[in-house]
């Protein structure tokens, strides 16, 4: 993985996304397997991530070890779903992830990951989906 300067984060703004709501998109171009930011949030339980996910609280993230739920962050929370997805979300630490480029994106791109759950291909919307 290509490490870049802790600002890159800087580069990543929420806009109006036109794939759903508010979405990250970068400001400048990020080459393929560059870290752009850590993925962290409150840790919690598997019965607290089942209780808020029933609430409707979608921001919780898995990393194989803990339920990190990313609804209070300004950034992550916004990062939306593509099948043609050009971010990836990889193991950092017991408490977080990491999210790295999938491929070159270029400034302007929204960032996208692929959530990984069944019910998202039968509500995607995506080029490859519709």
């Amino acid at each position: 993985m290509n490490t870049v300067s802790e600002d890159l984060e800087n580069f990543i703004v929420v806009k109006n996304s036109t794939i759903h709501g508010k979405g990250l998109f970068t400001t400048v171009d990020i080459p393929e397997n560059t870290l752009i930011m850590a993925i962290s949030g409150e840790v919690i339980s598997e019965e607290e991530c089942i209780r808020r996910e029933e609430k409707d609280n979608v921001y919780i993230f898995w990393n194989g070890e803990n339920y990190i739920d990313t609804i209070d962050t300004e950034k992550i929370k916004y990062v939306n779903h593509n099948c043609n997805f050009n971010c990836d979300v990889v193991d950092r630490d017991e408490n977080s992830l990491s999210l790295i480029a999938y491929r070159d994106i270029n400034a302007g791109e929204e960032l996208t990951i692929d959530y990984g759950y069944e019910e998202i291909y039968q509500l995607c919307t995506c080029s490859l989906c519709a």
